[in-house]
């Protein structure tokens, strides 16, 4: 779990919010309380990267607006929502609004915990995968037109004798753009190299 990850807690019931906080602080999670939808948005310049934990229904704003405003602003932090019982089709909305998770109350401590810690987790990994990716792309951004001929061969699953024969030039050739080019992504051996171009290409791409 990353350790620096933040939990923040929109519950407009002070009772539910100061229960809720108190459990997550001695699980040793950092938590940030917001009475209401409107009062996280606002503090939203300052928010730091976690997880949101929200109530369904609220007065004002409620989940599944937030989940859209969250949406256009294009705010990557995973959303769970805490439903009632009646509130479920709510919950399934703000699901497909991409909230990653939602749990009917009453619910057990550990469910909810555990539904943070995925969260958490899952959100950490796509944020190192997404820079991964940004520093992959500058990289390719380097390479020779000829450079990036070869490297589509090669992730094509093609030998160097194929990619010679497709682009017309020997196969001493490739081999020196496919030496050149590896240094460029700084990538030690091909596995390498095709690891990091899936990371922006899919494997399925033409």
């Amino acid at each position: 779990m990353a350790h620096d990850a933040v939990v923040h807690l929109i519950e407009d019931d002070e009772g539910v919010r100061q229960g809720l906080a108190f459990l997550l602080t001695a699980s040793g999670f950092a938590v940030r309380v917001y009475e209401s939808a409107v009062a996280f948005l606002e503090a939203l310049p300052s928010v730091q990267p976690g997880c949101i934990v929200t109530d369904v229904r609220m007065p004002g704003i409620d989940g599944l607006e937030l989940q859209r405003q969250l949406n256009d602003r294009q705010i990557g932090l995973p959303v769970i929502v805490m439903t009632g019982h009646g509130d479920v089709p709510l919950a399934v909305e703000a699901m497909k609004a991409g909230a990653v998770d939602f749990l009917e109350k009453p619910f057990n401590d550990e469910v909810l915990l555990s539904a943070i810690r995925t969260a958490v987790d899952r959100h950490a990994r796509d944020a190192r995968r997404n820079d991964e990716a940004a520093a992959v792309a500058g990289k390719l951004a380097c390479l020779s037109a000829r450079e990036r001929d070869v490297l589509d061969g090669l992730f094509a699953g093609r030998p160097n004798k194929t990619i010679a024969y497709d682009l017309k030039i020997s196969v001493r050739t490739v081999e020196v753009h496919r030496a050149h080019l590896m240094a460029k992504m700084g990538a030690s051996n091909l596995s390498e190299l095709l690891r990091m171009a899936f990371l922006i290409r899919p494997a399925d791409a033409d």
